[in-house]
């Protein structure tokens, strides 16, 4: 039917019988997310991720439906930069803090050197975590070896596993012989960001590789002996992600055979001035400044704030300051960022506290129903027991006295976000 003419007139350099469009012209079966590289009319290279659905009428195929997204950009991206050696500037000596908390997992990674199991790295968004991975990597055996990084949230499914995993020819149209990232990492470390963003079929991939020692490429029929170390991380409780099905139980079991749990700021803020007068000194070099210190008002703002962001936020804090600072040798409040001067006026206005503690001068009291009042300090008193328990609605629950369906909902009600760890 039309099909084929189409396919022909448009795409000239895809072949006649392999086209998932072609194909479905005369079969009645549908394919999702088939991966194709092929040329357009001008001799582009194409890569698209396609749905490909065919037409009836009165049970005729005449036709097809394909639905392409073009990752074209992405798959040079993956050739050109993904498959690169990391840049491993990193060591235990660029950890900054004094802490007991980071100083107990300095020291568990630093033990962890010694061998070549996998590492399970917990930590808040912005804790550091990939620091400690480039340090266990490059105090171990493997330091000369390639250390290897990519972000298993920064790409679909439909790429990730041919990024790790690798292809073999004619796997899908336009597939050409291209290690992974298991090859690529031989001999070295392959690090795995946000492991839990991973798709569970490919968790169970993974989980294979990991206790095989073996990797097979996409579209191929033999297997490959690989020698890499796995670092994986994870921003949230992984207790959390196993129940909420974000993360395999069994996969948890064999990455965390060591497992390092990176303190957030806000329970380390013994190190925040050790952390300022680091990054200082770094945009100082960078801006050719000669900023000297923070102010005392900035010292205590920074003290009694709860650092969501944690180090990155702090960084970026510094470096905002500096860029509006005009010849002053301290930064000053008025220096801070907008919207985190905002939050803090936010903070004292919105704490259910003051106004409680306001009911005895009868000059501020403004009567509201009950119910509103109750309501705002549950709001209250449920942030700060979360806030205790670092994030984790389960243990948080548990002190409360209510089932952790009845937090959840109380969440959703006062629109509150929890932390994850």
């Amino acid at each position: 039917m039309f099909c084929k003419k189409t396919l022909s007139m448009y795409l000239p350099s895809r072949s006649m019988r392999t086209a998932p469009f072609s194909r479905h012209c005369e079969t009645e079966h549908r394919q999702k997310n088939v991966k194709q590289t092929y040329f357009n009319d001008k001799g582009k290279e194409i890569t698209t991720v396609t749905n490909t659905f065919p037409i009836k009428d009165n049970d005729i195929i005449i036709g097809a439906i394909e639905i392409a997204n073009d990752v074209t950009k992405i798959e040079h991206m993956m050739r050109e930069t993904i498959l690169k050696k990391g840049d491993t500037r990193y060591t235990f000596g660029s950890i900054i803090g004094e802490s007991s908390a980071v100083q107990e997992v300095i020291e568990n990674a630093k033990r962890a050197t010694r061998t070549s199991s996998s590492v399970l790295i917990v930590g808040e968004t912005g804790t550091g975590k990939e620091l400690f991975a480039q340090s266990i990597h490059n105090d171990s055996a493997r330091s000369s070896a390639p250390f290897i990084s990519q972000n298993c949230a920064a790409l679909p499914d439909t790429l990730i596993e041919s990024i790790l995993f690798g292809t073999a020819r004619g796997a899908f149209t336009g597939a050409i012989e291209r290690p992974g990232l298991f090859e690529q990492a031989k001999g070295g470390t392959l690090l795995l960001d946000e492991i839990n963003s991973l798709h569970p079929n490919l968790q169970a991939k993974l989980l294979r590789a990991i206790q095989e020692r073996k990797i097979r490429r996409i579209g191929d029929t033999k297997d490959i002996d690989i020698d890499v170390r796995i670092i994986a991380t994870i921003n949230e409780d992984p207790i959390d992600a196993i129940a909420e099905n974000r993360l395999r139980k069994d996969l948890y079991y064999r990455l965390g055979v060591v497992s390092l749990f990176i303190p957030p700021l806000r329970e380390r803020k013994r190190d925040i001035i050790a952390l300022v007068n680091h990054f200082i000194k770094k945009y100082n070099r960078m801006f050719q400044m000669n900023v000297e210190r923070i102010s005392e008002e900035v010292l205590q703002f920074f003290l009694n704030y709860d650092w969501p962001g944690n180090v990155r936020e702090l960084e970026h804090v510094i470096e905002g300051a500096m860029n509006v600072i005009m010849g002053e040798e301290a930064i000053e409040y008025s220096h801070l960022p907008l919207h985190l001067r905002r939050k803090s006026t936010l903070k004292e206005e919105e704490n259910p506290v003051s106004l409680f503690q306001s009911f005895d001068s009868s000059e501020n009291f403004i009567p509201q129903e009950l119910k509103e009042k109750v309501g705002e300090f549950e709001r209250y008193y449920i942030q700060k027991v979360i806030e205790k328990n670092s994030g984790n609605v389960s243990k948080a629950a548990k002190v409360l006295g209510i089932s952790r369906q009845s937090l959840q909902y109380r969440l959703r009600k006062y629109e509150m976000k929890r932390r994850t760890l």
